[in-house]
């Protein structure tokens, strides 16, 4: 791990949020609302997590049916989302504070989309946290393509990309993080196949994110 980081970047779902259950959920009841039955092995529903949404409909599934899904998930998962039924994992509100107040740059990058992303932080209140976020929309290529980084890192005056950890849960984080040339932390909390990861190479697993000042 390098030292002297000038930003810690985060991933949001997974990582700050204990999203893998809301998001399984939502998956069995869109395909339940739009095909009347879950034919979709949760291996095959889990591999979705962490890519952009339209893209994994559109990988297993026609243009319209895709489409149909996206607009059925996003439906659903809103409603969950305001209803706040998604939450972060213990302590890592606090954890963020403490960073906040050590004068360190705090930004999120996600493959999720803004107005879903917005619900959380705001119900979580999280907003004066973090210094940038990088959404669904801020970028053409999304994650595991450095794009997002580097869009994130430009967006905090950050041209030196060894000078960022990026802190996830899950292969494509890991990747994204590679490709961008930064520093990868992964949280002990993941639910994603610690032994996919590992396959990447061997990351820095961390309890708690003040390990990373």
């Amino acid at each position: 791990m390098s030292k002297g980081y000038e930003a810690i970047i985060y991933d949001l779902d997974g990582t700050l949020t204990d999203s893998i259950p809301l998001i399984m959920k939502t998956f069995k009841l869109a395909y339940k609302e739009v095909f009347g039955k879950v034919e979709r092995t949760d291996e095959d529903l889990m591999s979705y997590i962490g890519k952009p949404l339209m893209q994994t409909f559109s990988d297993v599934h026609d243009e319209k049916t895709a489409r149909l899904l996206f607009d059925t998930y996003l439906s659903i998962n809103e409603k969950m989302l305001a209803n706040n039924e998604l939450l972060l994992f213990p302590g890592v509100r606090d954890s963020l504070a403490r960073i906040k107040e050590a004068g360190v740059p705090q930004a999120i990058v996600t493959s999720k989309r803004f107005s879903s992303a917005r619900i959380t932080l705001e119900l979580q209140d999280l907003n004066g946290l973090f210094d940038q976020g990088v959404f669904l929309e801020d970028t053409k290529e999304h994650k595991p393509s450095p794009e997002p980084l580097f869009e994130c890192a430009r967006r905090l005056g950050i041209t030196d990309m060894s000078k960022v950890v990026y802190v996830g849960d899950a292969v494509v984080d890991f990747e994204c993080a590679i490709n961008a040339g930064a520093d990868f932390a992964l949280v002990s909390w993941t639910r994603m196949d610690i032994d996919g990861i590992r396959r990447l190479g061997q990351p820095r697993i961390i309890s708690k994110l003040e390990e990373l000042l």
